[in-house]
């Protein structure tokens, strides 16, 4: 559904902190699902375990993050999407994520206002879960 040139047009964030690679299915305000190729040049792999590459949970939650604000975006709205990582609730990581690795990322809104929204996210790397959690996001003022 959106590129990786469109994500860049839609998110502020830019490399080394870009974590989405595509938007394969989106329904505005109800789901999104973005993809993440992990790969061994990320530059998060210099310096967390280099002798054994896990990719850090941050970065896992920034990217769950990214995908999650995809469920404000409307092709008519040109600005960039504004909304902030407020609160992250019930998290769990389930299965370290490596080089290789494909992250589905999954969100669904739970509740949805004009200035919050609250989001439950899931992370696959192939058939098994990686990480869930709930994300509390705010607009930016």
């Amino acid at each position: 559904m959106l590129d990786f040139e469109q994500i860049k047009q839609a998110l502020p964030q830019r490399f080394p902190y870009l974590l989405v690679d595509r938007i394969i299915e989106l329904v505005p305000k109800k789901k999104v699902v973005g993809i993440k190729n992990i790969t061994g040049d990320e530059i998060c792999f210099l310096g967390h375990f280099p002798d054994k590459s896990i990719m850090p949970a941050t970065m896992v939650v920034e990217a769950m993050a990214q995908v999650s604000t995809f469920l404000f975006f409307e092709k008519k709205n040109t600005k960039k999407l504004e909304f902030y990582l407020g609160v992250i609730k019930d998290s769990r990581f389930l299965k370290p994520v490596t080089p290789g690795d494909q992250l589905r990322i999954e969100a669904e809104a739970i509740r949805l206002t004009k200035d919050n929204a609250s989001v439950k996210v899931t992370v696959f790397t192939g058939q098994e879960r990686a990480a869930e959690g709930e994300l509390i996001f705010v607009r930016r003022k």
